[in-house]
């Protein structure tokens, strides 16, 4: 087969089942990985698929949003070196907002025996990770539950942010850049993300560096309304440099 030939067929089941991933079409079609990578690149070029982390889905589909059961298992060494430099930003007391995502959750159950903090998240799994800790005071933020994410969404959960100001917020993203700021796939969720910035006095946004120069339909902040960035070191040092041109920190764990 035609690399022409293969690259229609890839974009035919991206468009039909929503995502491609490189492994499988390396070995649906017999070719090697970096094989599949060079056809991607071909496709996002030409405007036909956007790449994302292993893969790539098709262009125009900035609302699509994997289930949480494959972002838990994406990027899952980046995101243990993301929660192991984020345990340093940890106030030693006082209060902190973990918003909803896997590296936040990842976070939550990796918080130190020690800490004594008031922790408020609107999400499940992230305050199912804190409710047995001895030393946290969890609040848990409530309303509408996205199955998707298993965060809480909608008035209530935007009513109970608007009523605390607390000392650090990490906060989660589908997508960052310079030019297009911090977006998610979902509306709802961004309004809430949106509150939980406004929440804190510190906002440290925790990204894979695959999420760099993604964007997404519901764009809920600006790269200035982050105070710091800590990602991995698939992030290359001129994108970290760029970021910081513009005021936000990045840390390269």
């Amino acid at each position: 087969m035609y690399a022409p030939e293969r690259q229609q067929e890839i974009l035919r089941i991206a468009r039909e089942s929503g995502r491609v991933d490189v492994l499988s079409l390396a070995e649906e079609f017999q070719v090697t990985a970096e094989t599949v990578r060079r056809d991607l690149k071909a496709l996002d070029r030409a405007g036909l698929v956007r790449r994302v982390h292993g893969g790539a889905i098709p262009a125009g589909r900035l609302d699509f949003e994997p289930d949480i059961a494959e972002r838990e298992s994406t990027a899952a060494d980046e995101k243990d070196r993301i929660v192991r430099a984020a345990l340093a930003e940890l106030p030693t007391e006082g209060s902190v907002v973990l918003d909803a995502g896997t590296t936040l959750a990842r976070l939550a159950a990796e918080f130190p025996l020690e800490s004594a903090l008031t922790v408020v998240t609107h999400a499940l799994p992230v305050a199912a990770r804190l409710a047995d800790h001895p030393g946290i005071d969890l609040h848990l933020v409530g309303g509408r539950v996205r199955h998707r994410t298993r965060a809480a969404v909608d008035a209530w959960a935007l009513r109970a942010y608007g009523e605390i100001r607390a000392d650090v917020a990490f906060l989660g993203a589908n997508g960052f850049s310079a030019e297009h700021g911090l977006t998610t796939p979902d509306l709802a969720e961004a309004a809430v993300k949106r509150a939980v910035v406004a929440s804190a006095r510190r906002v440290v946004l925790l990204a894979d560096s695959a999420k760099h120069g993604q964007e997404h339909f519901a764009r809920f902040a600006d790269l200035a309304d982050v105070d710091l960035i800590v990602t991995d070191s698939g992030l290359s040092p001129e994108d970290a440099e760029a970021i910081e041109a513009t005021g936000t920190e990045v840390v390269r764990a």
